[in-house]
């Protein structure tokens, strides 16, 4: 038994929605198109420490902001959003390499990312202290 109606379905894009984390569909993006952090953030006239915040889920860009970001990246707001809809491609090359090889340029990147958190960290730290004892 059919009712009215019953094939009038909403038209979503095909395929399954991607369990990454808005923060990581940001990294995806900006790494499939080879951009470093400093370059994307330039890119949306933001400090590099916002777009860094959206990429650790820390925080989310406001509206406008989303929308620029999409356009930046190439990607659909709605992947970007809910990881609905087509991933970017690896970056040029990268399909070829070895899977370790990609983890490991992975971890070098993470290892960057770090190494300026450290930084910023002790800055904060150096801050704290000489205003106790200043």
């Amino acid at each position: 038994m059919t009712f009215p109606g019953e094939n009038n379905t909403i038209p979503f894009p095909s395929g399954r929605a991607d369990g990454d984390t808005l923060g990581g569909r940001i990294w995806r993006a900006r790494d499939a198109l080879g951009l470093s952090l400093a370059d994307l953030a330039s890119r949306l006239g933001l400090p590099e420490e916002t777009v860094s915040g959206w990429e650790r889920d820390h925080a989310e860009p406001d509206t406008k902001a989303m929308f620029m970001l999409a356009g930046v990246l190439s990607v659909s707001p709605s992947w970007l959003i809910a990881g609905i809809g087509e991933a970017p491609a690896d970056p040029t090359g990268d399909e070829h390499l070895h899977p370790l090889l990609r983890q490991l340029r992975e971890i070098h990147q993470l290892h960057d990312q770090t190494g300026k958190a450290i930084t910023a960290l002790e800055a904060e730290i150096a801050k704290l202290i000489k205003s106790d004892h200043g």
